[in-house]
């Protein structure tokens, strides 16, 4: 048997599927997540998701790191956070309840410290809702500022998994994303695009750095290397 469905859900975004297949050609085990017809990421391709939590950890001087994640999905970004002895605490928001189940269920036994590890917490709810509230993420610590915000859950910041998320892609929706972090603190998002050079506009005039990193990765599928994004923005240090 090639596939597997591991879990179906129907969702207030669509039908929602968890599938492991093994690839003949490489001859591996692939998870695979899919949104309706729409693809959402696959275990064969991590190499950005994990340079999300790496170019942005990168930035930061210090210990005792705390950081927010938005978007669980196979929970690359997450485990790579976890894997610095400098963090802290994790609090990563996802609004798909059925996602965060599939790692406290091991369905995703690659990713078993997101669900495990005693730094780490899964919060169900609307990321971009709660980056508009004072509270902030983390409803234990209401308020407190983190070090790190990394976000993979829109394909890019011009396509959107859904068109309420589109404030967030604003002057003031970043704006209120930055409130939420230390001085000298790191927002950094996983884009499927090339870099757009409006965007990191408008990172920069938000932020006191901006840029764009092109993230290359192996694609045995297409036999080519492709390129992801990934967006690095710092608030002024204090």
């Amino acid at each position: 048997m090639r596939f597997a469905e591991l879990a179906w859900h129907e969702t207030p975004m669509g039908e929602l599927s968890l599938r492991r297949r093994l690839d003949p050609a490489l001859g591996t085990e692939v998870y695979e997540v899919k949104l309706g017809d729409e693809y959402l990421m696959s275990s064969l391709f991590p190499v950005a998701e994990i340079a999300l939590a790496d170019l942005g950890l990168a930035e930061l001087a210090g210990e005792d790191l705390d950081v927010i994640v938005g978007g669980l999905g196979l929970g690359y970004t997450a485990r790579t956070v976890l894997a610095d002895p400098r963090v802290r605490s994790l609090v990563v928001v996802d609004a798909l309840g059925e996602v965060i189940d599939w790692h406290r269920q091991g369905l995703l036994p690659f990713a078993g410290a997101v669900a495990t590890d005693p730094r780490s917490r899964l919060v169900r709810g609307d990321f971009f809702a709660l980056t508009a509230e004072a509270g902030g993420y983390d409803q234990e610590h209401p308020g407190r500022p983190v070090h790190a915000i990394l976000v993979d859950i829109d394909h890019s910041p011009r396509h959107l998994l859904h068109p309420r998320h589109a404030a967030f892609y604003t002057a003031e929706g970043l704006r209120d994303l930055a409130r939420h972090l230390h001085p000298g603190g790191v927002f950094g998002l996983w884009s499927n695009d090339p870099p757009e050079d409006e965007f990191t506009a408008l990172l920069g005039e938000v932020f006191a750095t901006a840029r764009a990193e092109v993230v290359p990765f192996d694609n045995p599928l297409q036999r080519r290397t492709s390129t992801n994004t990934v967006y690095v923005a710092r608030t002024a240090p204090a």
